[in-house]
């Protein structure tokens, strides 16, 4: 590390880890992986010592969410809504709106610094399968302007509602959401991929963590290339009769390239649960009819 305080990765520059971080604040919790990536919980992180960083850098972050059918005319009205109040506020963000010629610009007044982009897909696009569609259709636009307008960029699914300041604490090469259920579960039972023919496939006894499809981050090239590994991975298993979930091929790339910032369940939380002691803050949670 240098005397800069910041290390390059894939052109972006991040604080060091020391002048933010701070995990002895949670005891009771999990707050840095085995690889020393920081797990972001209430308390273990300097919000003012982040933004006096990325301030100064005058960031873009993208933040791309897919709408069709039943969710658009259900959900991303409020998802919308929420990010426009929550999502790194006081920087310049762009809303990537990957949907069909039915669903209007949103009638909402944007905030400072926020933009909106409806990237219109065509009709022949609409498949069955919805998380291999939003991937295709995304890592498209991140290649033709996405890698030149953002440094970091976000994917969500619209059934999600910022309840809080989802912050430049999030910012990172590569940034995975730890599953709210599956954190507080046993990890002999997470639910990996175990035929050893997919793509997808982890053998018992190995894997660090369940992480959730609901939010997946980075640079854009970073959230790129786990787009081109899913697809990859998908057509792999096509070919020989195999269809593994979305949600497993994420884990399944997230084992063998780590990220360098995980989201606690803070970040994405069931309302369904009751929240456990650990959870001091919901950031994020599903909408009450999707839960």
């Amino acid at each position: 590390m240098t005397a800069k305080h910041y290390f390059r990765n894939y052109g972006v520059e991040e604080p060091q880890l020391s002048t933010w971080f701070k995990p002895k604040k949670r005891l009771d919790v999990t707050t840095t992986t085995d690889w020393l990536a920081p797990i972001l919980w209430e308390g273990t992180f300097s919000t003012q010592a982040l933004e006096k960083f990325y301030r100064k850098r005058n960031l873009t972050v993208g933040l791309a969410v897919f709408a069709r059918g039943r969710f658009a005319d259900e959900y991303l009205e409020v998802f919308l809504q929420s990010a426009n109040k929550y999502f790194m506020p006081g920087h310049r963000v762009v809303l990537y709106i990957m949907t069909d010629d039915y669903v209007k610009r949103p009638s909402m007044e944007l905030r400072p610094l926020c933009t909106v982009q409806l990237l219109l897909m065509e009709e022949e696009q609409w498949w069955s399968d919805t998380d291999l569609i939003r991937m295709k259709v995304l890592g498209e636009h991140i290649v033709a302007h996405i890698l030149e307008e953002a440094d970091f960029l976000f994917s969500m699914t619209a059934d999600l509602v910022f309840q809080d300041d989802f912050g430049v604490e999030t910012l990172g090469t590569s940034v995975a959401q730890l599953h709210a259920w599956w954190y507080f579960r046993n990890t002999r039972n997470y639910p990996y991929e175990r035929r050893p023919q997919s793509s997808a496939y982890i053998p018992f006894g190995q894997g660090d963590f369940f992480y959730g499809g609901s939010i997946i981050g980075g640079t854009p090239q970073r959230v790129l290339d786990f787009i081109r590994d899913y697809m990859e991975g998908v057509i792999h298993d096509l070919k020989i009769g195999l269809n593994s979930t979305f949600e497993r091929h994420l884990n399944k790339f997230f084992f063998l390239h780590k990220p360098t910032k995980l989201l606690s369940p803070e970040y994405g939380w069931d309302p369904t649960f009751n929240a456990p002691p650990q959870v001091h803050y919901v950031k994020v949670a599903l909408h009450p009819e999707r839960s």
